[in-house]
């Protein structure tokens, strides 16, 4: 009997539904070995040659699955397609002494399917050297700065920060974006829309249309080309007892092209903005729909689509919604810049099979359909629009020589096409008919103002849009890295779940900056990625890509540490410490800046440097105002700040309104739901 290893248990009883008797099938579990989690683990002077060690809960994994190599023939391993499955598959050939007295084959396949299985069975391959290399110079390189830089924060900073390759970069780009933000200088401008309608005709008030001033005297009017109230009313009078006239019609069809199919990112991407996943939330649904076979590999910078898949696809849109909605071709993507690995986009593995014929969970459905649609939507054909713009130009019969053009575009969907399956937002505007020459009607000049706006916080779809666009970690990483810079306290969310900088995230990121500019470099993270797709590739050696790297590294680290003083980031105020009478001092913690009595441990007072007041007088005590506070481990809530003679606390935010059944204090959850802050009381309301 033959022996197949994969991953994980799902994955497993899912390729035993399509494999006979000559098969056993077993678990890994995930990663068996690993660089030990209290120790370094890596020989620098050896050529960084890394001290594996079996990770406690695979040790009774190992003693199970080297029985069953004994018993069996041959052993396939049959883990993912990436690198991190290539690097599992190596790890058990050195734990299970494979390719000795036991042999193994390697087999690969994008998706768990009959046919798909029986072909990679059929061409077996060996373990391909330079994916593991390309895995464990990540890995070694993300440990040579968590190991040597956190220790360095922890003696300069605080205990129990830490720094990574990825996240400290990532980090970056949030507070660079929050500094925009802050020192963002608004700038005025005027807007002028016309309403205007037919002349002389009966027409409803859906038949106005509005019109944008666009040109004045023939040059274009630019965003901020009115910049006052002063300005705008000068047009204002201008085009007092103008006429309007219509100088050019334009009609015609706009088509517009189907989204190419889902790569990792994307589809992160897209499920945070319909459904407010977070990344971490997506891959493990994707994950659950890959090893049960409904979709391809979710771990993937590819737009490649199989043949089999797009005949597949082609037969479905015809068979269900006309020869006319299918593209008429077979439509193949290409993904912009550098592709890792050969795999396909994330696709179901049978487009035939429509969400209604699945028994799947809620998420699972949700996700499949996303897919699902995008997958037949990007085979499909274009929606067609017809498209009208209309320019109108002013006249005056009095000695007014300034003339002003105004703009009214419409477009209406003539042609549905892939918009049937994968439905995107537009707005549909219909002009009146129109001719060149009509005089029409104004029913008002509309000025408007506005500013300019601050670019947004990173959302989780906006924060791995541009970890993509600036090439920083791979598909299968960006998950992760969200969930460490969230977990380390340096980033949290907003209340619209936006991403915005703690304290201690400023703190740190502007010390790394300072001292270590090429570890929160984008371009140089960027170019070490390039690195490891090199090693990928057997263009490079995994060993001296981390030598280039580690030399100045440690060189600067040895120089900063003599430079850089604890003493250098505590600062000396004028506050008294009620307890002993000495002057406090403003140090670092883990949860950023905070007042401490100098003479700790003897006298360990310590408060929060500020508390931000919400606004809302304390229903306990009616003397204190509510506050934002921080318990020790970094958890917010909200109290008095008349503590420690009011006790009042909340975990949950208070609103300022009162609730209309009790009166007590309204708060709002973290899910958005309006509730009653009085456990005794029901009162809520969903929002």
């Amino acid at each position: 009997m033959n022996l197949i290893l994969v991953e994980s248990p799902t994955k497993s009883k899912t390729l035993k539904k399509f494999l006979g008797k000559d098969y056993q099938i077993a678990a890994t579990f995930g990663h068996i070995r690993d660089l030990p989690e209290k120790k370094f683990g890596v020989d620098i002077k050896n050529d960084f040659k890394p001290k594996y060690i079996i990770v406690s809960k695979s040790k009774k994994i190992i003693q199970f699955l080297k029985k069953l190599t004994e018993k069996s023939k041959l052993t396939i391993l049959a883990t993912d397609s990436d690198r991190e499955g290539e690097a599992i598959a190596w790890h058990l050939t050195q734990a299970l002494n494979l390719d000795g007295k036991n042999p193994y084959q390697r087999i690969v396949f994008h998706e768990i399917t009959k046919s798909a299985i029986k072909e990679a069975l059929e061409n077996p391959r060996k373990i391909d050297m330079n994916l593991v290399g390309a895995q464990q110079a990540r890995r070694i390189l993300d440990r040579i700065v968590g190991y040597r830089l956190s220790p360095f924060l922890w003696k300069k900073v605080a205990r129990g920060l830490s720094a990574g390759r990825v996240q400290s970069v990532v980090v970056r780009l949030v507070v660079e974006r929050e500094r925009e933000i802050k020192n963002f200088v608004p700038q005025e401008y005027w807007k002028i829309t016309a309403m205007l309608k037919k002349q002389n005709e009966n027409i409803s008030r859906s038949g106005e249309f509005e019109a944008v001033l666009i040109k004045k005297d023939g040059k274009i009017i630019p965003k901020l080309g009115i910049k006052t109230q002063k300005e705008a009313d000068k047009i204002l009078k201008d085009l007092k007892g103008a006429k309007y006239k219509v100088i050019n019609v334009e009609k015609k069809e706009i088509k517009r092209n189907p989204l190419p199919p889902f790569t990792t990112s994307t589809l992160q991407q897209e499920a945070w903005k319909r459904f407010h996943w977070p990344a971490k939330l997506t891959m493990r649904v994707a994950q659950n729909l890959y090893e049960k076979g409904h979709i391809t590999y979710h771990r993937t910078d590819s737009l490649n689509l199989s043949d089999q898949s797009l005949f597949a696809a082609k037969k479905f849109i015809i068979k269900n919604y006309g020869k006319e909605y299918w593209a008429g071709f077979l439509r193949k993507y290409k993904a912009k810049g550098k592709v890792q690995e050969a795999h396909e986009a994330i696709r179901p593995t049978y487009p035939s099979k429509i969400l209604e014929k699945l028994k799947l969970d809620e998420n699972s459905s949700r996700l499949y359909d996303l897919i699902w649609r995008r997958f037949i939507g990007c085979q499909m054909a274009q929606a067609i629009f017809d498209s009208t713009t209309v320019d109108v130009l002013t006249t005056n019969d009095k000695r007014q020589v300034t003339s002003y053009t105004f703009r009214a575009t419409g477009q209406i969907l003539k042609f549905d096409g892939f918009l049937k399956v994968y439905p995107i937002k537009f707005e549909e505007k219909e002009l009146p008919p129109l001719e060149i020459d009509e005089i029409l009607e104004l029913i008002k000049l509309i000025p408007s103002q506005h500013f300019t706006q601050p670019p947004s916080r990173y959302t989780e779809a906006t924060l791995i849009k541009a970890l993509e666009k600036n090439g920083i970690g791979r598909p299968s990483t960006y998950a992760p890295i969200l969930s460490k810079i969230q977990g380390r306290n340096y980033v949290e969310k907003d209340e619209k779940k936006r991403f915005k900088p703690a304290e201690i995230g400023t703190v740190v990121n502007d010390l790394l900056v300072n001292h270590f500019p090429k570890i929160v470099d984008v371009k140089f993270t960027a170019g070490m990625e390039e690195n490891l797709d090199k090693i990928a590739q057997g263009k490079e050696k995994w060993t001296k890509i981390l030598g280039r790297f580690y030399e100045p590294f440690e060189e600067n680290l040895k120089q900063k540490d003599k430079e850089i003083s604890k003493k250098d980031l505590i600062e000396k105020t004028e506050k008294v410490c009620p307890r002993c009478g000495s002057l406090l001092l403003i140090r670092l913690g883990k949860f950023g800046r905070f007042y401490a009595c100098p003479k700790f441990p003897k006298c360990k007072y310590t408060e929060p440097l500020e508390e931000k007041t919400l606004g809302i007088k304390c229903p306990k005590c009616k003397k204190g105002e509510l506050v934002e506070k921080r318990t020790k481990k970094g958890k917010i809530f909200y109290g008095c700040s008349n503590w420690p003679e009011c006790d009042f606390a909340l975990w949950d935010r208070p609103t300022g309104e009162f609730c209309p059944k009790c009166k007590s204090l309204l708060v709002k959850t973290k899910r958005g739901q309006i509730k009653c802050s009085k456990k005794e009381c029901d009162f809520k309301i969903d929002r």
